[in-house]
């Protein structure tokens, strides 16, 4: 119902920054919370962060609080992960998600996803 469209990955050396960004169309994400999940090669998808409907409410996985950020700008119907200080552990493919009804933490309780951005960190 919601279709979103991840950007902004790339490769950066250990310690530097990537703004990752979550463009909706469809329907207007003020109405979704979004999370945003990670995958690497041979590993299990990974919560990342999540916000809820207005942004006043975060989560963020243990690995990247303090470092990542995320945020959304409803009048732009987008959604952002600001990722700081990066490590190469943070190498993945990066998903945002779409729920209209739960801020979560699960990938499974999420009911639109995007089709992912490569994040690779180099040390």
């Amino acid at each position: 119902q919601v279709q979103l469209v991840e950007s902004g990955g790339g490769l950066v050396q250990a310690g530097g920054s990537l703004r990752l960004v979550c463009a909706a169309s469809g329907r207007t994400l003020k109405n979704y919370v979004v999370g945003w999940f990670r995958q690497a090669p041979g590993k299990e998808r990974e919560f990342v962060a999540a916000i809820s409907l207005s942004g006043s409410t975060t989560y963020y996985a243990d690995s990247v609080k303090g470092r990542f950020t995320i945020s959304r700008d409803n009048a732009k119907n987008t959604v952002y992960l600001q990722m700081n200080s990066l490590k190469p552990e943070d190498t993945a493919v990066y998903y945002c998600a779409a729920d209209g009804r739960i801020l979560s933490r699960k990938a499974q309780e999420y009911d639109y996803w995007g089709q992912g951005t490569q994040v690779t960190v180099s040390s």
